[in-house]
């Protein structure tokens, strides 16, 4: 009957000629993903019905409990929030099975998804990855292109399948690489873009106006969880890649040395114009004097130590470590 109002399959009454809302489960942890939550969240025609995120967990030396920055966003925003110690779990997938979900949408969230959920939503289970897919796979993208020295880079939204970062591509927005970009920046910009990308893209997607295509098959780089060891400096590697380390390697796991001081903890650190790449003429390991600082004798090069930290102290300049610690000059790293 014209005019009348109609139900949706939920039971739900919609006014006439109005359609039901997209019904959408938003899966993230990280702080990369919360400016999509907020994304999503604010799209017209769509509903976001949960939040699926990392539990709280003990944090820092004292140990206190901490929300995960999605987790806290979704109370925020009055989302409906589950926290599943394992997303796969016979109880987990249930639940987002009652939900029935047209759409589900993942970024940074830090657990594989199994099949049955990938399946579950009619219009598509889709991920938002910041680097140049098929370069960067997996748990750490952004401090790879840092590493690597990449000069741009990519947030990708792509279908998601059960190999890691490896489903079909929806759409891409370039991403600026700055040459001094540590990994909280690039994520902070990586998060703005992926934001917008999702915006743009996703009327298009449940519109039908929108066809995946394969990632290519040559350029695939698989990346993976640092681990503390990782952030040791190796002096025998040239100065231009520990730079890269010391920014691609904030806030985890850091960077540091072992020195007769006790560990030393390097925040940031700058390349020796003219003997970078020329090779220094120390023993690889040394610190020594530059101006009124630090520099690190390496393979190829001086690491100037702009900011560091012994263990148990403060951030400082290495200027004034080295006023107060003498002592650790000359000595390898």
């Amino acid at each position: 009957m014209s005019g009348e109002a109609a139900a949706d399959p939920s039971g739900v009454v919609l006014a006439p000629g109005k359609p039901a809302p997209v019904r959408a489960v938003f899966l993230g942890s990280g702080s990369f993903a919360v400016p999509i939550l907020d994304a999503l969240a604010a799209l017209p025609g769509v509903e976001v019905v949960a939040v699926v995120s990392a539990p709280d967990r003990p944090v820092g030396r004292k140990a206190i409990v901490t929300s995960t920055p999605v987790a806290a966003r979704a109370r925020a925003l009055g989302l409906h929030l589950h926290q599943p110690g394992r997303v796969r779990s016979p109880e987990s997938v249930a639940m987002l099975v009652t939900l029935a979900p047209d759409l589900a949408v993942l970024a940074d969230y830090g657990q594989l998804i199994p099949r049955s959920l990938i399946e579950l939503p009619a219009r598509g289970f889709l991920n938002l990855h910041p680097s140049s897919l098929p370069r960067h796979r997996g748990a750490t993208p952004i401090p790879a292109t840092i590493l690597a020295g990449d000069n741009a880079s990519a947030v990708t939204l792509l279908c998601l399948t059960e190999e890691l970062d490896a489903g079909p591509i929806v759409a891409v927005a370039p991403l600026e690489v700055r040459l001094d970009d540590t990994t909280p920046e690039l994520e902070g910009r990586a998060a703005e873009v992926a934001a917008l990308l999702l915006a743009r893209a996703l009327p298009e997607w449940l519109a039908g106006r929108l066809t995946p295509t394969l990632q290519p098959a040559e350029g695939m780089t698989l990346t993976r969880p640092l681990r503390r060891e990782d952030g040791r400096i190796d002096p025998l590697r040239p100065a231009v890649e520990l730079e890269r380390q010391v920014r691609a390697f904030q806030p985890w796991p850091g960077s540091f040395l072992e020195t007769s001081g006790g560990r030393l903890i390097v925040w940031r650190a700058s390349l020796v114009p003219g003997i970078a790449e020329a090779g220094g003429q120390s023993e690889p390991g040394n610190l020594l004097r530059f101006g009124d600082g630090l520099a690190l004798a390496t393979g190829a090069g001086l690491l100037r130590l702009d900011e560091v930290q012994l263990a148990g102290g403060r951030r400082m300049t290495s200027a004034a470590l080295t006023r107060g610690s003498p002592g650790l000059l000359g000595n390898r790293g």
